[in-house]
């Protein structure tokens, strides 16, 4: 339980973010009205490329980040640690193949430029599976995991104290729109960070340095816990093979075809600040292995060595450590009154920064890809009110599915559960489309359709039947094997059913791999393509020492 001053660090905070959020949104509105749509969703295209870098990381990074990667860290060690180092490989991508698209084509929202590159069927089905995608993984998750954290810390109700913090973060993100969004992201990001560092610090203090600890893992005979390329057949089911064939499916699509990611790209000042933001979003993904991830290894060796008591964790089903909550124990256990209210703070953050910009994207699916297609002369006033109304809407759903997704043991792993399923028909049509003068409108929705079908019925079969040869397959491998299935079934219809490009649609693809490397770049290490040569290079060299 909190102390009335960390309480009253965590409350100021809170109302803090509401006022800036506020303020950002609406005197930015005030500004320019003549736009009042594209300055409600995408912030009039002012955006520059540290805000699209801090945005992009408090989008991804929530309060699942801090509790579930530490809790990966304390049952598995350094392991999924992958799923942020890889993310450098997809962010590469994204801004040197993908980003040129989405600013030329001057679309506001994802299905909006499938529908230019492919068809209206095609921008419909992602508009759906978007929308139902960042409820569940953006919002629900996030308001799970802020739920066990705040359960913990402050006794309180779970589903009350959840609701709570929803209504203030919808309040400055349906008023605001996506410059509140973006603005109080970067505070989020910075909080974020904050606490993080003091909490890895306070562990790696706790525990003596990285010798003892590794003398705790080489006695126990578990120093493949420092590894991060295992090999086949490790009993996690991520050896070294399955994370880079099934990782970049996954990847593409959360980094480059996701729009509540995307869409702080698709604000961008123009196509060097929207190319230089994931790259610089990129660096700082480097970061949370070492104060998500080793934080909750530090924590098993302390819990090991006496340092920490994790009998208030209890077990679980199979007898092992319930480690849901070894996060909140930590700060309790490891700071002083005072840091622990800035480490709440920091989890608020987390929690915050996800919903809100879930809710921004969701606002401007529902308002451009769909309620837009019924009436195209819908004015500006009626696009935002719909947008706000679709924000609550979703708000309200992902509380119902709380108790659903609270079955998984790891928060962490049902979100990769759940996007290995989804991802793969996306990932294939966007790949094909952008690279593939040859992927046709017709192959592209029977692709989404076929493709979700399938994910869906494996999910289902690997639920009902874990015994199963289905449900025996890692994740990661499942959605490599989707991702194969789907880039078949396009190539394949895309012959049966060939293309016929639109003047539009001729433009929305690569002649060649070396096409994009073309475009206007600014001088010194600010180029796009050097920043992504040293992303490379880094991230190879960090693969390398914990191999």
């Amino acid at each position: 339980m909190l102390n009335s001053l960390d309480l009253g660090i965590s409350i100021v905070y809170i109302l803090g973010i509401l006022a800036i959020g506020l303020w950002a949104g609406i005197s930015h509105r005030r500004k320019s009205k003549a736009n009042a749509a594209g300055e409600y969703f995408l912030a009039g295209k002012t955006l520059k490329w540290p805000a699209i870098g801090l945005a992009l990381f408090a989008t991804n990074i929530s309060t699942v980040h801090l509790v579930s990667l530490a809790q990966s860290g304390f049952d598995t060690g350094l392991l999924n640690g992958n799923f942020e180092w890889m993310a450098a490989f997809t962010l590469i991508l994204l801004s040197l193949f993908f980003v040129p698209f989405y600013i030329k084509s001057g679309v506001a929202t994802l299905p909006d430029f499938l529908e230019k590159r492919y068809d209206r069927s095609s921008r419909d089905w992602l508009a759906i599976i978007s929308v139902f995608s960042a409820i569940i993984i953006h919002i629900a998750f996030s308001m799970l995991a802020g739920g066990i954290v705040l359960k913990t810390l402050f006794g309180l109700n779970m589903y009350l104290s959840i609701i709570v913090i929803c209504i203030v973060t919808a309040i400055y993100t349906i008023i605001g729109g996506l410059k509140a969004v973006v603005v109080t992201e970067s505070i989020q990001t910075i909080v974020l960070l904050s606490g993080a560092f003091i909490i890895s610090y306070a562990a790696f203090q706790k525990m003596g340095g990285w010798e003892p600890m590794t003398e705790v893992l080489k006695t126990r005979g578990e120093m493949d816990k420092l590894s991060m390329l295992r090999p086949h057949g490790d009993p996690s089911g991520m050896s070294w093979y399955t994370i880079f064939l099934g990782y970049p499916i996954l990847g593409i699509w959360y980094w480059c075809a996701d729009q509540t990611i995307v869409q702080r790209v698709l604000g961008a000042k123009d196509e060097n600040h929207a190319r230089v933001g994931p790259l610089f979003c990129g660096f700082i993904k480097l970061l949370p292995v070492f104060i998500f991830v080793l934080p909750g290894l530090f924590a098993y060796t302390l819990s090991k060595t006496g340092h920490l008591d994790i009998s208030s964790l209890g077990l679980d089903d199979k007898g092992n450590v319930n480690s849901k909550g070894i996060y909140t124990l930590m700060i309790t256990q490891l700071l002083p009154s005072g840091l622990v209210g800035v480490l709440v703070a920091a989890l608020l953050s987390g929690l915050m920064s996800q919903v809100s910009g879930a809710l921004n994207s969701i606002s401007t699916m529902v308002s451009y890809d769909m309620y837009q297609r019924s009436r195209p002369t819908a004015t500006d006033k009626q696009l935002i009110r719909v947008g706000k109304i679709a924000a609550a809407m979703a708000l309200i759903f992902s509380l119902g599915l709380l108790p659903l997704l609270n079955r998984y043991e790891s928060i962490f792993s049902g979100i990769n559960d759940i996007i290995a399923h989804i991802a793969p028909p996306i990932t294939c049509v966007f790949l094909l489309g952008v690279f593939w003068k040859g992927a046709s409108a017709e192959s592209a929705k029977l692709t989404l359709w076929i493709g979700s079908a399938l994910g869906v019925i494996v999910f289902t079969i690997n639920k009902i039947f874990p015994e199963s040869i289905i449900g025996h397959i890692p994740f990661m491998m499942m959605a490599f094997y989707l991702f194969c299935t789907c880039v078949l079934i396009q190539v394949s219809f895309s012959y049966i059913y060939p293309v016929q490009h639109s003047p539009e649609s001729s433009r929305l693809y690569w002649k060649t791999p070396w096409e994009p490397l073309q475009g206007t770049a600014w001088r010194g290490i600010g180029n796009y393509k050097v920043l992504s040569a040293l992303l490379l290079v880094v991230t190879g060299i960090l693969y390398y020492l914990f191999r």
